[in-house]
């Protein structure tokens, strides 16, 4: 009997991403084989985003495609997780009565009980139970791994669906995160990226040990053999400045740190319940400076939020400019169901957000373009992550500040090789294989 296939579709975040390579992991185990042919999938799933409006059209288009191949092959089964699935659990079966499984992202695990059971009738798994990871994952990348360190988020942000759709804040013992570091590592992992919704709280709620993120960064970055340590996302109020220095003193955290501004004016910040102000923004910011000097710095900003005025949104443009961001996720705002923002009156007209996405998209890419000719006649460390995707002739990789790096030479996915940069845009670096450095043992 040939091997049951599945095909996967994923939206959103990197958590998202990690949760699929999970859902494949256990599909291995089952006896299912990825394929990239959607018409021709035993299981045709998708992990789904909240987040954004577009997130959810594009996911709906995708779940129309899947239904007319069911109606060709009604053997196919079709299965929807993630967290739109999760917000809209009550109805996700009266909507699309094609489905035949709907979890949440706290319920990977019961994917594998639905598949195996006697009778696949339609069934939704909705619960909360802290974390669930403990499935094993098929990476994408033999040398780059995700580690979630946390579930479900304690902060209540007016315009989010987050906590609604992965529960409470519920953090991973240390031991337990070192002892999985250590098996990736032994497998071959030379990178780690640390995942949760708000990382930078991680382990103050732990018993009978409570423990903080710095102290989870130090054991990491203790382990032999783990070149690069990452982590997604902090928020500004748990920044602390022992993060910061075990950003200065650890070798394998790299110097980079995704710190979310959402907006620059403090009374938007107030209505969005961000709990810090622009002032406690930019003092986060000095920190990390002082004592990462050449630490890159992205963000997420968004614009046209209910309220924003011009005077906010020139606010938010200072504190850009000020900053001088190395990239920024920017976005304008649209209402998510079950937030408080969706009750909010959306009084900026559409145009105007607009206007003002191109606005602060052309100043944050000009100081983004600033900020990387720092890097030209430098030699970066660069993972190898294979050919470069515009010009298959280079290779492509990051450097440790999370910048793509297009370089000539000749190299090997997952190794970690010197490059001389020779360009920077506000988004790549370009360059060549360094050989002295190279032969040198860089």
């Amino acid at each position: 009997m040939s091997a049951r296939s599945v095909h996967i579709t994923t939206f959103g975040c990197q958590m998202n991403e990690h949760d699929s390579e999970r859902m494949l992991g256990m599909l291995d185990a089952l006896g299912y084989a990825p394929t990239e042919d959607r018409d021709a999938a035993d299981l045709i799933l998708f992990n789904t985003c909240s987040i954004r409006e577009k997130a959810d059209d594009r996911f709906v288009a995708h779940l129309r495609q899947a239904a007319a191949v069911k109606r060709r092959r009604p053997e196919t089964l079709i299965g929807v997780g993630g967290c739109w699935a999760q917000s809209v659990k009550d109805q996700v079966f009266r909507q699309f009565p094609f489905v035949d499984v709907a979890f949440g992202p706290g319920q990977v695990h019961k994917l594998a009980e639905f598949l195996t059971s006697d009778s696949l009738t339609a069934q939704g798994f909705f619960e909360f139970e802290g974390f669930t990871g403990h499935l094993p994952a098929r990476r994408a990348r033999d040398v780059q791994g995700w580690v979630q360190i946390s579930a479900g988020c304690n902060q209540r942000c007016s315009y989010c669906i987050v906590p609604s759709t992965r529960g409470r804040e519920v953090s991973r013992p240390l031991e337990e995160l070192v002892d999985e570091v250590r098996g990736l590592v032994a497998d071959g992992v030379r990178e780690v990226t640390l995942l949760g919704q708000n990382v930078n709280s991680w382990g103050v709620r732990l018993r009978p040990h409570p423990s903080t993120f710095a102290t989870l960064l130090r054991e990491l970055d203790a382990i032999e053999g783990l070149d690069r340590i990452r982590y997604t996302s902090p928020h500004p109020q748990d920044m602390k400045e022992d993060v910061v220095l075990a950003h200065a003193e650890c070798p394998s955290v790299c110097e980079h740190v995704h710190l979310p501004l959402q907006a620059g004016s403090s009374r938007i910040l107030k209505l969005m319940r961000r709990t810090y102000t622009r002032e406690h923004f930019l003092d986060r910011v000095a920190l990390i400076r002082e004592h990462v000097p050449d630490c890159a710095i992205t963000t997420d900003i968004i614009v046209g939020f209910p309220g924003e005025t011009e005077a906010d949104f020139q606010e938010t443009l200072e504190v850009v400019d000020e900053v001088g961001f190395d990239g920024a996720f920017t976005f304008i705002f649209s209402p998510r169901r079950d937030t408080e923002a969706a009750l909010m009156e959306d009084d900026v007209p559409h145009e105007v957000k607009v206007a003002r996405m191109e606005r602060l998209v052309e100043l944050v890419q000009r100081r983004a373009h600033e900020r990387a000719q720092r890097f030209v006649g430098r030699t970066l460390e660069v993972l190898v992550e294979g050919p470069s995707r515009h010009d298959p002739s280079r290779m492509r990789g990051r450097c440790r500040h999370n910048k793509v790096v297009n370089f000539e030479g000749l190299a090997v996915p997952g190794e970690l090789v010197p490059v001389e940069i020779t360009g920077a845009t506000s988004q790549t670096l370009t360059g060549e294989l360094s050989l002295v450095a190279r032969a040198a043992a860089f």
